[in-house]
């Protein structure tokens, strides 16, 4: 007898786009969102899914933001709902200018020098 198994993680991006002003960078944007999770498959059939994690990306400047799993899972059951600033929790920040990630309370890029909001 033989047995295909496996542990991997996934990424998939969500049916959400909302238009906003980002918050970090000023510019005129969009939130994709993204579920990613951790799987076992058994001969390549996802069998049971851990560690679920939902977060939010701008596609202006590329921050990066957490939200709720009860959120997210009203999001992936197709509900509309209108992403507030309460929701949404920052993760990563980025450079509009280069993409180069950086810490929250920078006033210049370390990589380019640009001026941050």
């Amino acid at each position: 007898m033989f047995f295909i198994g496996g542990v991997s993680s996934k990424q998939v991006k969500l049916d959400f786009i909302q238009k906003m002003i980002c918050s970090h960078c000023g510019q005129y944007g969009s939130y994709e969102v993204f579920d990613e999770y951790i799987y076992l498959s058994l001969f390549f059939i996802p069998i049971l899914k851990w560690n679920r994690k939902y977060y939010v990306k701008s596609t202006c400047c590329g921050s990066v933001y957490s939200i709720s799993e009860e959120l997210g899972r009203r999001m992936e059951k197709g509900e509309h709902i209108t992403l507030t600033n309460q929701d949404l929790q920052l993760i990563t920040k980025r450079c509009p200018n280069c993409g180069c990630e950086i810490d929250e309370e920078y006033k210049f890029c370390p990589n380019c020098a640009a001026p941050l909001k």
